[in-house]
């Protein structure tokens, strides 16, 4: 058998971008751990000098970060090998309104617009992640305000989560959505999060049948990200 040299490799391309995936979460995991050991080791060296309350509470955002990013990484597995696909009718609009209805508080005021219930076949436990992770990302960036919408276009449901934040250059609104990428620019003064929230979020839309994307806002500022899930027949 002959080979096309003019052919990529998909098998070796895979691999390469298993190694590195797996290259960046080994990273990403040592962090929290080095933190983690300096602060014991620390203790353990000095134990009249430890005010053991602020070391507990820094072991325990240590461990809170390794076990987010264990998670992430076991979803995206999950995602990758196609396991989850027990679909039942959601309703997105419930599921926008679940994560933006509360007490106000500290942050961003964040307003839903959302009429009557826009139906999607989905994995319910899935689709609140999604959800959530463009929430969680847009309250990282927000200087003041979020807008979310919740739309019906034809045979397409659309959610829609626009910030007032520094927005994203356009060269990197596809790089955003890979594993562990983080943009340097003053997006990132806040980081935060795992650096997957918003991988996990496409691979999720992918494994429903949809698509997120980010895409100009009107004003030409802040960002605005895009979520189009086939939308279920409606009722007559």
């Amino acid at each position: 058998m002959t080979v096309d040299p003019a052919r990529p490799d998909r098998s070796a391309e895979r691999d390469l971008a298993e190694r590195r995936f797996a290259a960046a979460a080994a990273h990403e995991l040592r962090t929290p751990l080095a933190g983690l050991r300096a602060e014991l080791e620390e203790a353990r060296m000095h134990p009249g000098e430890t005010d053991l309350p602020l070391l507990l509470d820094a072991a325990l955002r240590n461990v809170a970060r390794l076990e987010a990013l264990a998670a992430d990484l076991l979803l995206l597995t999950e995602l990758t090998e196609r396991t989850c696909v027990r679909h039942r009718p959601v309703d997105l609009a419930a599921v926008a309104r679940a994560h933006t209805d509360g007490e106000p508080g500290p942050g961003p005021d964040i307003r839903l617009s959302a009429g009557a219930p826009i139906v999607v076949h989905a994995v319910p436990t899935l689709l609140d992640r999604l959800v959530a992770n463009l929430l969680d990302n847009a309250r990282r960036y927000a200087l003041r305000s979020i807008q979310v919408e919740v739309v019906r276009n034809g045979t397409t449901a659309e959610l829609i989560v626009t910030d007032d934040g520094p927005g994203i250059p356009a060269l990197d609104r596809e790089r955003i959505f890979e594993r562990f990428f983080r943009l340097d620019d003053a997006r990132c003064r806040r980081r935060g999060g795992t650096g997957l929230g918003l991988s996990v979020a496409r691979d999720i839309a992918h494994a429903h049948n949809g698509t997120l994307h980010v895409e100009d806002t009107a004003s030409g500022a802040g960002a605005r990200f895009v979520l189009r899930l086939p939308a279920a027949a409606p009722r007559s």
